[in-house]
């Protein structure tokens, strides 16, 4: 283990977590709020990352295994001390509970223990840090340190283990170039909706802090009542719209900037996306329109249901409806939504549509091999051959995904919930979701210090797709040899 590198790079991290603080500590002082919590914070991130840069590691590269500790690490540190500007300003005076919230926060999770008609009483630095920690952790921390740092081409493993999906891949030959590309156009879209947003009469903190929560796919609200608050049609559009483009794989939006159309209109998740979001629309907007007397124009329904298909499959959290009183179906609906997630590649959380296809398609290859023992069948996706080893991690990440929905259900429960309120709140975190049903609709605040520290965790194995946590955890990873 090269642990001069990996301070040195630790370092650098909490060094840019110190810069990033800069923009909440502005947002305080136009508003005249107190500037403490950001600047101590921030000198205590100086304190301790500019020190490491002094560090000489005599090798530079960083490999598989390294890649995988400093991801991890990355992620709990910035969400350790990220956690301050809420204890030192009392807006979240407990420290676990404000770890909670800053790591719901960098895993575009926005599961939040602030309950129910509290959240208008923070200051509006204090709630732009809160959903800046979105934006910030929707394309990934260490994917902005690769594009903005000079020789980082050879830390490609940072890359592969930070971006979501089944696949890796760089867009152009450099990493350094294909992290400034994917930057790029998270900004531009960041900055189309604030601008749409804005056309709608909402004011533009708020335009900025939804913009945050949409491309991020968090869902942290300014208001106690999230989007719904706003009572705004026209931005519930724009909002839904936009999380449906934030759950595409960005690499497509990349594609079609150099006119490669071709490759978009073949994308087989990109389609299945697409269909799974018309028909899970058209059944909710039937189901709530036909079931609930409070809709009473079919417009409504399709608005409501389409917001919330897209915000849960995108995993972004907002909400117009309290889809906790919708029947059976929907909510049933909703949770598969949950599991399912958006596309490889989004800012989005979940299981990934390009590994339920692979999923699908090799029990489809195995159904024909009971028939045909001696066929040799090729998984191909988007018309191109899978490698074996590819398959074979899709079905292994099921596997474990699974084993950790069961485990975490079974810890969570000795809180002593009901069942509907423990698997809703497990699935949220880990899907990186925030929503949940039964008791935690509302709040996770509902939950033990100890559900919410083991929550929190969660919320990072499923952000940073299962295995950086586990080699983290692991004792062999540790081990000289």
């Amino acid at each position: 283990m090269n642990f001069k590198m990996l301070g040195k790079f630790l370092g650098t991290v909490l060094l840019i977590e110190a810069a990033l603080l800069v923009f909440p500590l502005i947002v305080s002082l136009i508003y005249k709020e107190p500037i403490a919590p950001f600047l101590i914070t921030i000198a205590i991130l100086l304190a301790l990352s500019l020190p490491t840069l002094l560090l000489k590691p005599k090798r530079q590269r960083i490999y598989a295994k390294e890649g995988f500790i400093c991801t991890a690490l990355s992620w709990i540190l910035l969400s350790l001390f990220g956690a301050l500007p809420f204890v030192i300003s009392g807006s979240i005076p407990n420290y676990i509970d404000a770890f909670f919230e800053t790591v719901s926060g960098f895993t575009t999770t926005g599961a939040s223990i602030i309950p129910a008609g509290q959240i208008e009483a923070i200051p509006k630095g204090v709630l732009f840090w809160r959903s800046f920690t979105h934006w910030i952790g929707g394309m990934g921390i260490l994917v902005f340190m690769l594009a903005i740092m000079p020789g980082s081409d050879g830390n490609v493993f940072l890359m592969r283990a930070e971006v979501p999906g089944p696949q890796k891949g760089k867009l152009v030959s450099k990493l350094r170039n294909s992290s400034l590309i994917l930057y790029i156009i998270y900004l531009v879209l960041t900055v189309a909706e604030t601008i749409a947003l804005l056309l709608t009469r909402m004011p533009l903190y708020d335009s900025i802090i939804n913009a945050f929560g949409t491309m991020g796919t968090g869902g942290f609200s300014v208001l106690n009542d999230s989007i719904a608050g706003y009572n705004n049609p026209a931005a519930e559009w724009i909002i839904a719209i936009f999380l449906l483009l934030a759950g595409v794989n960005y690499n497509l939006y990349f594609f079609i900037l150099i006119g490669k159309f071709r490759d978009v209109k073949k994308n087989e998740e990109l389609k299945t996306y697409l269909i799974i979001t018309l028909v899970s629309t058209t059944l909710i907007s039937l189901n709530i329109f036909y079931n609930l007397t409070e809709y009473t124009a079919a417009s409504d329904a399709v608005r409501d249901a389409f917001f919330q298909v897209t915000s849960i499959m995108s995993t972004a959290g907002f909400s117009t409806a309290s889809f906790d009183m919708w029947p059976s179906f929907s909510q049933t609906l909703i949770v598969v939504l949950m599991l399912l997630g958006a596309c490889a590649g989004s800012t989005a959380g979940g299981f990934k549509i390009s590994r339920c296809l692979i999923v699908l398609k090799s029990i489809k290859r195995d159904i024909r091999k009971i028939f045909k023992p001696n066929s040799v069948k090729t998984i191909r996706l988007d018309g191109n051959p899978l490698d074996e080893d590819t398959v074979k991690s899709s079905l292994s990440y099921l596997s474990i995904y699974f084993v950790i929905i069961v485990i975490s259900v079974m810890v969570i429960a000795l809180d002593g919930m009901d069942i509907v309120t423990t698997s809703t709140a497990v699935i949220s975190c880990f899907n990186n979701i925030g929503p949940a049903l039964g008791e935690a609709h509302a709040s996770f605040d509902v939950f033990s210090y100890f559900s919410k520290l083991f929550l929190s965790f969660l919320m990072l194995f499923g952000r940073l797709e299962i295995m950086p946590m586990l080699v983290l955890f692991s004792p062999s990873t540790w081990r000289k040899n």
